[in-house]
């Protein structure tokens, strides 16, 4: 039987992987959308701990990236669509059952949010900057009043921003490597550990950089764990989840896979972590650049190695 990939109810016969345009779109998308999500989680949190002015990278200067890095990832996404003019009908057709439509809403969200919290900090992260309207002066005093209202739904829509990057590409039950809930929690741990990445290099406090390194250390840690489970449950289900992770286990992705983003990407940088928690100088900058680049690379592959697995009928 043709394989058929299963887009919004409505079956789409399947192209060559190869000249599909998700090889970069795509995966770009989704590493910014879970850098942004970190970013976003790490400041309200600690705003919500009190911990705004002991941990000042983290909550006033990392966000400032963050409506940049959504609105280039939104634009990542409208390149990848094959209708670009009718993009709205996201937000006019209401599906409950579809991913793509619950990403648009949380993005329509969280996306002003940034921009507000940002809002807000501005001044203190840039002395001479100057609103030049009075109403502008008013909007940021209730900003600043009000912080830790928006602290809260802020660090929750970032939680759903960073499963929702994952759950994409899981909705697509045609694509075994996708299949699986496992998907959302892994790409929420490893956006979450490049945010901590970006802070630790926007960070001049030691102790800042610290706290964000034994953080970043224990993400390291849980992705790690949710790789291993990932394949293990491949390997234990169907034929063609097997053959999924065996794409990873001695197949084309094993190289790139181990050296880049589990070698390189993840183990690499923790030990420099912890050896500059133990007092050893540590050129920030390298572990931080590992994880970012490892993060990214795990998208792209997990974005080509999910186009090539199919079910067999």
């Amino acid at each position: 039987m043709r394989e058929e990939l299963f887009v919004s109810g409505r079956n789409i016969p399947n192209i060559d992987p190869y000249l599909n345009i998700w090889h970069w779109q795509i995966p770009i998308y989704l590493f910014l959308g879970g850098v942004a999500a970190g970013i976003l989680f790490f400041a309200g949190v600690f705003t919500i701990l009190g911990k705004e002015n002991k941990m000042t990278a983290t909550v006033k200067k990392a966000p400032l990236l963050v409506p940049f890095l959504l609105v280039f990832g939104l634009f990542m996404l409208f390149l990848d669509l094959k209708h670009k003019l009718f993009f709205w009908q996201l937000y006019t057709t209401i599906r409950l059952e579809s991913p793509m439509g619950w990403g648009a809403w949380v993005l329509m969200i969280i996306t002003p949010i940034s921009i507000l919290w940002s809002a807000s900090y501005v001044r203190e992260v840039f002395p001479n900057w100057d609103w030049k309207f009075d109403f502008l002066k008013t909007a940021e005093s209730w900003l600043i009043k009000y912080r830790l209202w928006i602290a809260w739904p802020m660090a929750i829509y970032a939680v759903i921003l960073g499963i929702y990057t994952g759950i994409l590409l899981s909705a697509f039950n045609a694509r075994p490597l996708w299949n699986t809930s496992i998907l959302g929690p892994l790409f929420l741990v490893s956006g979450m550990s490049t945010a901590a990445a970006i802070i630790i290099m926007l960070s001049k406090d030691h102790k800042e950089r610290k706290i964000m390194g034994r953080i970043d250390i224990l993400l390291i840690v849980i992705e790690l764990f949710f790789i291993v489970h990932l394949l293990m449950g491949f390997l234990a289900g169907s034929e063609a989840q097997i053959n999924a992770a065996n794409l990873f286990l001695g197949g084309k992705f094993t190289a790139p896979f181990f050296t880049f983003v589990v070698l390189l990407g993840l183990i690499f940088p923790a030990v420099l972590e912890i050896f500059e928690l133990k007092g050893f100088k540590v050129p920030i900058y390298v572990p931080a650049i590992l994880v970012l680049l490892g993060g990214l690379i795990f998208r792209f592959l997990m974005v080509e190695a999910g186009q090539i697995t199919r079910f067999l009928y």
